[in-house]
């Protein structure tokens, strides 16, 4: 059975055992497993013990969850088929060098990089303002 969870645009689900009667998201008998499928790679845990164990007793999965044990190889396992190629595993990221490990070196200059625009007003007005000096003399 597949328990729905989460929110509208987030959802996880649950790999439940129940009965089949019930409404989809009712009382479940023991939960096996989980699955998130917004994750890159997407997330899907499965207990492989309990699976195999309730599929002997005669379980029934849904569609979906037929499909997660068919990625994972575990119904591949109770039906006694090759089991398929290894799902992705989320890489880890490695490490940012640190700035000394690039060769950065800190050295602090002083000084801004641009240019105040106060200085740049009085240095326009005292340009314009000396050529008309100039013209009258």
């Amino acid at each position: 059975m597949y328990k729905r969870q989460g929110k509208i645009r987030s959802p996880h689900s649950r790999i439940v055992v129940a009965d089949g009667r019930p409404r989809r998201d009712g009382r479940a008998i023991e939960e096996i497993g989980k699955y998130h499928p917004t994750y890159n790679p997407s997330v899907m845990e499965v207990d492989a013990e309990r699976v195999a164990y309730w599929l002997s007793v005669g379980a029934q999965p849904p569609e979906p969850v037929l499909a997660i044990l068919k990625k994972t190889g575990d119904w591949q396992k109770f039906k006694g088929e090759p089991a398929p190629a290894p799902l992705l595993q989320r890489a880890e990221k490695p490490a940012r060098p640190s700035f000394e490990a690039l060769g950065g070196e800190d050295e602090g200059k002083g000084e801004a990089i641009t240019q105040k625009k106060k200085a740049e007003k009085k240095d326009e007005a005292a340009a314009e303002s000396a050529p008309a000096e100039s013209t009258e003399a």
